[in-house]
């Protein structure tokens, strides 16, 4: 992946330069009237996206994290693909799955109507994922960078056996103070409390943070909203063909156990995945797709 034939294919005056701050590791950086972003080609992975005239950025991103092979980066967006959360049958398999430690490719660069930047990075199988996960695909991720953060997860069945999936946008965003911080849009909803041992639950209220959360919640409204008033702004996440959410704050033993977290960072981030996990089972038929999406909306208060 030479940066300058990057640049040379796939470079947008203005917009769209490839960079390469840690060898081997091609960024991409987003600049336009609305916001500036970065993407990693390694892991197809949102790292940055900040609106323009907004104080801070929608993204959590460790300020320990690290960049090695076999590794997944610890923040941004990670993609969990074809399987969220441990293998279901082969607790030897890696964690989440195979596309976050993967480098992708750049498809296609572009200037929409608007003025949004549109990229769109593609992974396909080889022997190296064969090994793990023995089925033929395609996978993109189209991040259009606007007004709003839009994702969207495009998989393909190129091979003549039907597979399943389930899959996350595992994203981290910045907050303000974790004591304060409310997930809203989720009252009432089941969901599989994974640090009390897998027990079935059932939220009443909105989603506070006191304690180590790891929560997958199930036929979940398309729109949740995550309040921080410690930053004086609300993140609205509008999800499409997802119904399940995963909320996740290491709280502070398990923070200390993270070689690529600072030990106080649990204070200043919170993940909530759109998902197809759980019970929610993606099946995907020869030569069939499924697209998963979210679009990410801050509004300052």
């Amino acid at each position: 992946m030479d940066i300058t034939q990057l640049n040379q294919d796939f470079g947008i005056d203005g917009s769209v330069v490839f960079t390469e701050e840690l060898v081997g590791f091609p960024l991409i950086k987003i600049k336009n009237d609305f916001a500036v972003a970065a993407v990693s080609m390694y892991g197809g992975h949102v790292i940055s996206y900040q609106p323009v005239g907004a104080d801070h950025d929608l993204m959590y991103l460790s300020g320990d994290v690290v960049y090695k092979v076999g590794k997944g980066v610890r923040g941004g967006v990670p993609i969990c693909w074809p399987w969220f959360g441990p293998h279901p049958t082969d607790s030897s398999q890696p964690s989440h799955g195979v596309a976050r430690t993967s480098f992708w490719q750049v498809e296609s660069t572009e200037t929409t109507t608007t003025g949004a930047t549109r990229i769109i990075l593609k992974l396909t199988d080889s022997p190296e994922t064969h090994e793990l996960w023995d089925y033929s695909f395609e996978l993109r991720i189209a991040v259009t960078v606007g007004k709003t953060l839009n994702l969207e997860l495009i998989t393909r069945n190129t091979g003549d056996q039907v597979f399943e999936i389930t899959q996350a946008l595992h994203t981290y965003f910045k907050i303000g103070d974790v004591d304060q911080v409310q997930v809203l849009g989720l009252d009432g909803c089941d969901y599989i409390d994974k640090v009390d041992g897998g027990q079935i639950k059932t939220q009443l209220g909105e989603v506070a943070i006191a304690a180590e959360v790891d929560r997958v919640y199930s036929n979940v409204p398309a729109e949740l909203v995550i309040n921080d008033p410690a930053l004086s702004r609300k993140i609205k996440l509008i999800s499409k063909n997802s119904t399940t959410a995963i909320v996740w704050n290491p709280w502070i033993d398990k923070s200390k156990t993270m070689g690529d977290f600072p030990n106080d960072d649990y204070k200043h981030m919170i993940c909530v995945e759109t998902a197809n996990a759980a019970k929610e089972i993606i099946t995907v038929p020869p030569q069939g797709e499924y697209s998963m999406a979210v679009a990410y909306q801050c509004e300052a208060y």
